[in-house]
């Protein structure tokens, strides 16, 4: 069983639609006892950094549920577009902590002329290392985005694809269990099922 984590902060819906038409069981869940049962989990995200993690620390016993499902069972995680920003140090966005399961920053996009922020809309997510999340995917898959920072990995071992916008970014990170995506594969059509079928398999 799949569940969808709800602090109030994503687009739940469409990834569950998603996940239910490429055949996974699937729940969207908020209550920390739940969580618990989980055998992966989806943290999705939409809005600021901070708002968010103000979210997870603030709703009784979520933090602490979560440090436990991933890095003590070790369960496959999945944190997608802010969800997968949430996985850093931090974000030049806000002020508090990310999660920090994975050695990262999340950055503004340079000031460049014309380059319009956010990046919104479809760009190539190139597969920069081999991962069970990548199985499968063409070599230059297209997914959509929609975000105004990037992620910047501190080691390359910790990139599984990258993107080009104003500059080369991570736009797919994982560290043993734990994996982000910054695009939304929910709305990314056959590449994006690919990418929620393999972390189904996983």
């Amino acid at each position: 069983m799949i569940h969808i984590i709800d602090y109030g902060m994503g687009n739940l819906g469409s990834m569950r639609n998603m996940l239910k038409r490429i055949g996974s069981n699937v729940t969207i869940e908020s209550d920390p006892p739940a969580l618990a049962l989980a055998k992966k989990l989806i943290l999705p995200g939409v809005g600021s950094f901070d708002a968010a993690m103000a979210r997870i620390n603030e709703s009784p016993g979520l933090r602490d549920l979560l440090e436990h499902k991933a890095n003590v069972e070790k369960i496959p995680v999945l944190g997608v577009c802010l969800g997968m920003q949430l996985l850093t140090d931090s974000s030049e966005e806000g002020k508090l902590p990310g999660l920090g399961w994975i050695k990262a920053k999340t950055l503004r996009f340079p000031n460049k002329d014309g380059l319009k922020v956010p990046h919104m809309g479809w760009n190539v997510a190139t597969p920069v290392k081999k991962s069970p999340l990548t199985d499968e995917v063409s070599k230059e898959p297209r997914y959509y985005f929609v975000h105004s920072f990037c992620v910047h990995v501190e080691d390359a071992e910790h990139s599984i694809m990258r993107t080009n916008y104003g500059g080369d970014f991570d736009s797919a990170i994982s560290r043993d269990n734990i994996y982000g995506v910054q695009f939304h594969p929910e709305k990314s059509h056959r590449f994006g099922m690919q990418i929620l079928t393999n972390f189904s398999n996983l």
